[in-house]
């Protein structure tokens, strides 16, 4: 997307509005990303939790992890 118009005085008002809402649509995605690194991040540590466990075969605490995963959905 080209933002390297000049500014002309009769289309000036609809380039500002134009990267307003720009803006606008940027600050949306970026809110959706940190909602997904978020998540992600939780995800890591529901597998961190799980594989520790698995690994000294622990049963019952991998049961609790994943009850703890199902009811942060």
């Amino acid at each position: 997307m080209a933002l390297r118009l000049p500014l002309r005085r009769s289309g000036a008002s609809d380039q500002v509005a134009q990267l307003e809402q720009r803006v606008q649509d940027l600050e949306a995605d970026l809110a959706e990303l940190r909602r997904h690194h978020l998540r992600l991040g939780e995800l890591a540590d529901v597998v961190q939790e799980l594989l520790v466990p698995l690994a000294s075969r622990d049963e019952e605490v991998v049961q609790q992890a994943i009850s703890r995963y199902h009811e942060s959905l």
